[in-house]
């Protein structure tokens, strides 16, 4: 055990300190680590610079609207007329162009701020587009409209109509991207002048182009209806031109696990999970297993488990319960000779060496799965493979037999049979 701590502040660090560097190991601690959220994804250059110039545009008019509203007009023209293309006026606008936390703009406007005032004070006559001047032609970050890549080549489809009006160029606008055309549901081919798989042409002009969807299944057809086919999808086959379900399952194209069964689905089919009495199933239930499970025995058509309680065990054939070597307590009813599985203090009778041996319990035909654990089953005895109920007569007897009585009832019942 540890000393106890000196008093005072001094002495107690101290302490403190020597106890942390007589400990066997390191002491670390070692903090939560704390997630990282994804970095964001950087806008394309072109798009930052298409956003400068809007708020550039934007910033222009707000200062025209913002310091000439009302008033003389002679000196307002006057005034505007000097104000129009003014140093204040490019400060003032400048100023507000890009917002606090857009970091790209604020980098755009550093490297381009030279040729935004030369373009103010030199180039607005000839050049009036200040985006196509600054981004296209100046920093070349941009192509014009219909145009990608390095060289701004025409996207499929032409410059006037890009993927045919049904798609949208990859890179349109940009100095990268690889001019493929992204087409619409329904369009396909290059340029988007053609229908896609599962669709079919509805109308077609010169300048225009409908395309409609086939039949469910249908990857090709002539029209909407079901005997418009002329492909099929993957898991269909072709038939009278009509697309039929295959049945995967019943072909050699399904591929389940040792332990599953298949379920044909439409176009499709499904790998489910065997019972847990089964090694192996054709199907659901305890009843379709190719063999039994550890602790499951065959049980007419099913798989039913052993039941550990009393000795109880899996029986073929119409009783489905056995006792072998058993207490019971039995007691003479009404209506027969009826079990029950709680031990009668004074009134158990051992089994197990009787002729008999075997009592069958809850076998009774319509009532298959009685539950041993409530009282009153009927008693009954296999004889030849059979169920019989063992039958007495109604006099009332005490509550507890003998054995004896259990066998004559049984040697009665094998007698008569």
């Amino acid at each position: 055990m540890a000393p106890p701590p000196p008093r005072g502040l001094v002495p107690a660090l101290l302490w403190g300190l020597s106890f942390i560097v007589s400990l066997p190991g390191p002491v670390r601690l070692q903090p939560s680590p704390i997630p990282q959220p994804s970095p964001p994804t950087e806008p394309h250059p072109c798009h930052t610079c298409r956003g400068l110039v809007d708020s550039f545009n934007k910033g222009l008019e707000r200062t025209i609207r913002d310091n000439f509203g009302g008033g003389n007009t002679a000196w307002e023209e006057e005034k505007l007329s000097k104000y129009k293309d003014s140093e204040t006026r490019l400060v003032e606008v400048l100023e507000s162009v890009c917002s606090k936390s857009d970091y790209e703009c604020h980098r755009l406007l550093e490297l381009s701020e030279e040729l935004v005032e030369s373009w103010w004070f030199h180039k607005q006559q000839e050049a009036p587009d200040l985006f196509q001047w600054l981004c296209s032609d100046s920093l070349k970050l941009c192509c014009p409209s219909g145009t990608f890549g390095p060289s701004c080549l025409p996207c499929p489809g032409g410059t006037e109509k890009p993927c045919g009006g049904y798609g949208q160029c990859e890179g349109e606008g940009t100095r990268g991207g690889s001019g493929h055309c992204d087409c619409q549901a329904g369009y396909g081919g290059e340029a988007c002048g053609q229908c896609g798989l599962g669709y079919f042409e509805a109308e077609r002009n010169t300048s225009h182009l409908v395309c409609s969807a086939c039949f469910g299944p249908c990857a090709r057809c002539s029209g909407p209806e079901e005997s418009n086919c002329l492909q099929c999808k993957k898991g269909w086959a072709l038939h009278h031109l009509k697309c039929v379900d295959i049945d995967e399952c019943g072909t050699e194209q399904a591929s389940c696990g040792a332990d599953q069964f298949c379920v044909n689905t439409e176009g499709s089919y499904e790998c489910r999970d065997c019972a847990k009495a089964c090694l192996g199933c054709m199907g659901a239930g305890p009843g379709r297993c190719k063999k039994c499970s550890s602790g499951y025995q065959q049980v007419g058509s099913k798989c039913l488990g052993e039941s550990p309680a009393n000795g109880i065990q899996a029986l073929g054939g119409p009783c489905h319960l056995k006792l072998r070597g058993v207490r019971i307590w039995t007691e003479q009813g009404k209506e027969g000779w009826n079990v029950t599985w709680a031990r009668a203090e004074g009134s158990c009778h051992d089994l197990s060496n009787t002729e008999s041996g075997v009592l069958h319990v809850g076998c009774c035909p319509g009532s298959q799965g009685s539950d041993p654990s409530l009282p009153s089953l009927k008693m009954w005895t296999s004889v030849r493979q059979r169920c019989v109920q063992e039958r007495t007569s109604s006099a009332r007897t005490p509550r507890a037999v003998t054995v004896v009585s259990v066998l004559r009832a049984t040697n009665r019942l094998r007698a008569s049979v």
